[in-house]
């Protein structure tokens, strides 16, 4: 179920907060359920995912030590609890809203159809992925009466996620090597140069959009206190990159997440920012 994962659905939460609603306990409440049920949804698709490349997660260096790669945990077992899974995630992200539970449900799909088959068309499988972190976000929005969210989220989130989806792909190639291709068929279509300026590309637009955002965005303060945050965002990226690219990063972008003491520091600065210049400000 990768639970270290689900820090990737922290951003359902971006909704309550950029809307001004973090201390409203209902839209708070709500909020929350909708974490715990993307989270679960989510595991479902790792599960079915792990069945699918079980083959090649046995030649994998980390991989094979997964449950089911391993051979402690029986697939029927794993298939048989992915199906449950869904089957109650879904009937009660509908009793939350019927709009959430239709994103969780083409979240579903779509995560499928890419274990199955988008996964192994280059560029592609990046955007799929970048899709799943816009889902999450949409979703946070269809649990609340949302009054003044920015539409610049969406866009500085599909690209956050295309600079983090462009940087596994280069830490897997630096981690397979020559053996790349025969653990994950689409690394066929990546080179590390290429990676390298698709990574540059987006980083530079990731940081203009947000840079926009925070002066141009109608719901926050006048006095474009919100620019206060750019430094940390700069950071965050360049601390990233800096980790792929010089100390070889192997590491998926959640595992640095909850292991590089900087880039905590970094994101955790830029929350308190946050929350100072919507909540106190």
């Amino acid at each position: 179920m990768r639970p270290r994962q689900w820090v990737k659905n922290v951003i359902v939460f971006f909704a309550l907060v950029f809307d001004k609603q973090l201390f409203q306990l209902e839209p708070a409440l709500r909020t929350l359920a909708g974490f715990a049920l993307f989270s679960l949804i989510s595991s479902a698709v790792y599960i079915f995912n792990d069945i699918a490349d079980i083959e090649a997660d046995r030649q994998h260096p980390k991989k094979k030590n997964r449950p089911l790669p391993s051979g402690n945990l029986p697939i029927n077992v794993a298939r048989g609890f992915g199906i449950f899974l869904v089957a109650m995630v879904i009937p009660k992200a509908y009793f939350l809203s019927p709009a959430f539970a239709a994103v969780l449900a083409f979240y579903f799909v779509m995560m499928i159809a890419y274990t199955k088959w988008l996964k192994h068309i280059p560029i592609l499988d990046v955007m799929i992925i970048a899709t799943g972190f816009v889902l999450r976000v949409h979703a946070g929005v269809t649990l609340i009466n949302v009054e003044r969210f920015s539409p610049w989220l969406y866009v500085i989130t599909t690209l956050g996620a295309l600079y983090l989806g462009f940087g596994k792909r280069r830490a897997e190639l630096t981690l397979l090597q020559d053996g790349a291709t025969s653990h994950r068929r689409v690394l066929n279509g990546y080179t590390i140069p290429l990676l390298d300026q698709f990574i540059t590309i987006v980083s530079s637009t990731t940081i203009l959009a947000y840079s926009l955002y925070t002066f141009t965005a109608d719901n926050l303060p006048e006095n474009h206190s919100m620019m206060l945050t750019i430094p940390f965002v700069i950071y965050a990226i360049f601390r990233y990159l800096q980790l792929v690219q010089v100390s070889d990063l192997t590491d998926a972008p959640e595992e640095v997440v909850l292991t590089d003491r900087p880039l905590q520091i970094a994101i955790v600065l830029w929350g308190l920012i946050v929350m100072g210049v919507f909540y106190l400000s």
